[in-house]
């Protein structure tokens, strides 16, 4: 409901009492609407249980001497059209509208109606889903949760299936979160069940901030629960399947929408945050959507070319053309055999050649590098280095 609505709300005329009438009067005439109109003695009537919301909602006004007369300057302000608010503004008072009409009821109004127990606010409030002093109870977004996992190569590369075990805070089943030993919290009075405290800023604005005393929740724990001492939650502890996405790289956190810790009051779970691990591979490397992979062949490979074998990720090998002169540290491309990317296309694996320098050599192939080091002789691999050193 609107501040409009609320600041055209006849309260007076809810209750059936004049605008002069006093605290006693007021409290007289809700103790027997109440009674009448209770839902309990009314089982499945729609228009009793409306009529009930309306007689709470003036008597939580009304029975509050200040929030009265906040109200009944708020009516006369706006009955003559205008609105000014803060300090200095011609004499007129200071109130936040959004205060007064999400503000609360007294104790004692809603506790003296008739023996209803933990009093008719708390009645109201569970009804109706809103807090004793007429204020919306908000649903509250579940907690985001971190967890971290740590995968194989193979796996960041196409994508797993993991379990993972995390611990969040989570409505507590003993007193089914809220908070109260018998479940049934009275509103907190320093943020009338909102939640939320304002405080001034200057130039007229104010700002708020989550109320201290019950901490963001709106109520208090008349008895507090022994398992989660009034907070409504308590720490628990599951088992969920998560899928990791093909193609995560380590240190990369993945946000899971919805997968966190569960809401109160019907609010939306949060979300949960995974930090993935992955292990080294001993063949494979990573490079973007690349993989990389370093490949020995033979100086005859190198200086004549010729075709190479190659491995894959959990694929076939593939054959390469080593084309004759290859130099050693070059860097082929074998595309399509990289890691998957998030639109399921694949990256490609990047060859580097890496010529393999003999241990040991036997006769015969000692007796032909002899001869190819005669027919060489006159090439010096090093002469354009040092013309290069000159120059600079």
């Amino acid at each position: 409901m609107s501040t409009k609505d609320f600041v055209e709300k006849d309260y007076y005329k809810v209750l059936g009492v004049p605008k002069d009438a006093t605290e006693a009067e007021i409290k007289k005439a809700y103790r027997k609407l109440a009674r009448e109109f209770h839902p309990d003695a009314n089982k499945g009537d729609a228009q009793a249980e409306a009529r009930f919301k309306e007689i709470s909602e003036a008597n939580d006004v009304l029975g509050d001497p200040k929030k009265r007369k906040e109200y009944d300057e708020a009516r006369a302000l706006f009955g003559n059209g205008g609105f000014r608010a803060g300090p200095g503004a011609g004499g007129t008072f200071n109130f936040d509208l959004g205060d007064l009409f999400a503000g609360g009821g007294p104790q004692g109004g809603a506790g003296g109606a008739g023996g209803f127990g933990g009093g008719l606010g708390d009645v109201f409030g569970g009804l109706f889903g809103r807090s004793g002093t007429g204020a919306r109870t908000q649903p509250r977004r579940g907690q985001d949760v971190e967890s971290e996992v740590t995968l194989s190569f193979t796996e960041a590369v196409d994508g797993a299936t993991v379990p993972l075990r995390m611990s969040s805070q989570q409505p507590c089943q003993v007193c089914s979160g809220t908070g109260d030993k018998n479940g049934t919290p009275r509103v907190c009075p320093t943020c009338v069940g909102t939640g939320q405290v304002s405080r001034g800023s200057g130039g007229g604005f104010s700002l708020t901030d989550p109320c201290v005393e019950c901490k963001g929740r709106g109520l208090i724990a008349q008895d507090p629960c022994d398992v989660c001492h009034g907070s409504g939650r308590a720490k628990s502890s599951r088992t969920m399947q998560v899928r990791i996405p093909a193609g995560v790289s380590d240190g990369q956190r993945i946000r899971l929408r919805g997968k966190g810790a569960p809401g109160e009051r019907g609010g939306p779970h949060g979300d949960l945050y995974v930090v993935v691990h992955v292990d080294d591979h001993p063949v494979f490397g990573r490079k973007g959507d690349n993989l990389t992979v370093t490949v020995p062949v033979s100086f005859a490979e190198a200086a004549l070319g010729g075709e190479i074998r190659v491995p894959t990720l959990g694929g076939p090998p593939v054959t390469l053309k080593i084309p004759a002169g290859t130099p050693n540290g070059r860097t082929m491309r074998a595309r399509g055999k990289g890691a998957t990317r998030k639109d399921g296309t694949r990256g490609d694996l990047l060859v580097t050649v890496e010529v393999a320098v003999p241990k040991e050599l036997d006769a015969t192939a000692r007796e032909a590098l002899e001869a190819y080091r005669q027919a060489t002789a006159g090439q010096d691999p090093r002469e354009e280095l040092f013309q290069a050193a000159k120059g600079a």
